[in-house]
């Protein structure tokens, strides 16, 4: 009878371990990191229960850090300004793996299959890719222009992107190129194969993806207008588009370039900030010109799309980055400005756009509003907060 009572037991036992596993499990898909920049820590929240479930130190400099995350969500892997690249388990909130990999780097990307991390480098110049799993170094790829007394040198790069097919697109800010690294053979072979369109206009400061992964957008500080490479056809060279952007000859100072990953599209036009401007300027995506502009609050830093397209969310450069405008993307009228506090860095919206996190650096916090009634709804405290991603990014082309 004894033995019969210690197997029913340890039957019992074995049941329950296997019949809760939320005892030992949790989810990601609802899961999100803040970049506490100042102390260079990685905060990770929950945007269904708005509240913080782990702070991971250790990240080095994150004054201009971004994230991009594993395909199943687990893992966030964090570029840091001094050239860190750190993997972090965000369901055990802890750091995975960690590298230096270069002097000063400004944002990386994730391969379309999830396998590959890429690093954009301005010191020493270049990107280097590494393996997702291992943060091994398997391809560097040295930024090298031929300058016009007929010299080698080596660029910073800016605008690294992940593209279909396994591809990374970047541009070379001092040799005024873009460059495709294909790497969709290099699961088989340990090869990939690089691309280059030269002369493509002066110091291109940062490029987009469209959604699609159709093009890729590069603007320029140099000059004006901006560089559109088609990427359904790559061996044609890029075309100039928007001739007027990012003129020079204009009243005021340019106080911050905006981010061009802030475009957002809707429906037919494209939402674009107006480089010096008070202004954020319409595109119509088919024809790529410009058919009005909204005069706003400030010079725009990001414009963004709420999910299903309906508003268009602004943010602003200093002296007016206290405020956000939100925008009608049907009549094109401002429809309200909120104010969540000085030094808004950026804004997240959720994944079907009933919600959006807003940091709100000098309040050390992160808000979270209603994007129907435009209401707050929650507060995070976060020191010094500047990006905010969510884990729906690990599905997104380009983010």
């Amino acid at each position: 009878m004894k033995r019969i009572f210690l197997a029913s037991a340890f039957f019992l036992l074995t049941a329950c371990s296997v019949l809760t596993p939320a005892t030992r499990y949790q989810a990601s898909g609802d899961l999100g990191v803040i970049i506490a920049r100042e102390s260079g820590e990685l905060v990770v929240f929950n945007s269904s229960s708005r509240r913080i479930v782990h702070t991971v130190s250790g990240l080095g400099d994150l004054s201009h850090a971004s994230v991009v995350f594993s395909r199943d969500e687990r893992f966030a892997y964090v570029f840091g300004r001094d050239g860190g690249l750190t993997k972090v388990d965000i369901l055990q909130g802890q750091i995975d793996k960690r590298i230096v990999q270069g002097g000063n780097s400004i944002g990386g990307a994730i391969s379309q299959d999830g396998s590959l991390i890429a690093v954009s480098n301005y010191t020493p110049g270049g990107v280097r890719v590494f393996s997702a799993d291992t943060l091994e170094l398997v391809a560097d790829i040295p930024a090298t222009y031929t300058d016009a007394s007929g010299q080698q040198k080596l660029s910073k790069t800016v605008g690294l992107v992940d593209a279909p097919g396994n591809r990374f697109v970047f541009s070379l800010f001092d040799g005024a190129e873009m460059q495709i690294a294909d790497f969709s053979h290099f699961a088989a072979d340990g090869q990939f194969s690089i691309k280059r369109h030269a002369q493509i206009g002066k110091n291109p400061y940062d490029a987009l993806i469209t959604a699609n992964g159709h093009y890729y957008v590069a603007g320029l500080f140099g000059e004006p207008g901006m560089a559109r490479l088609d990427l359904w056809h790559d061996d044609q060279a890029p075309v100039r588009v928007l001739p007027d952007y990012g003129d020079k000859d204009q009243a005021l100072p340019v106080y911050k370039m905006p981010h061009l990953e802030g475009w957002a599209q809707a429906g037919n036009y494209l939402f674009v900030p107006g480089v010096g401007r008070h202004q954020v300027l319409v595109i119509d995506a088919g024809s790529w010109q410009q058919v009005a502009h909204i005069p706003v609050a400030g010079q725009p830093v990001f414009v963004m799309s709420r999910p299903d397209n309906r508003e268009i969310w602004v943010s602003f450069a200093h002296p007016d980055n206290g405020q956000i405008q939100i925008i009608d993307a049907e009549t094109l009228a401002i429809t309200e400005t909120l104010q969540p506090g000085p030094a808004v860095l950026h804004m997240e919206f959720s994944p079907r756009g009933e919600q959006v996190w807003v940091s709100v650096r000098d309040l050390n916090e992160v808000q979270l509003y209603d994007t129907r009634t435009h209401q707050k709804l929650a507060t995070l405290p976060v020191k010094s907060p500047s990006g905010i991603f969510l884990t729906r990014r690990a599905h997104v082309t380009g983010l």
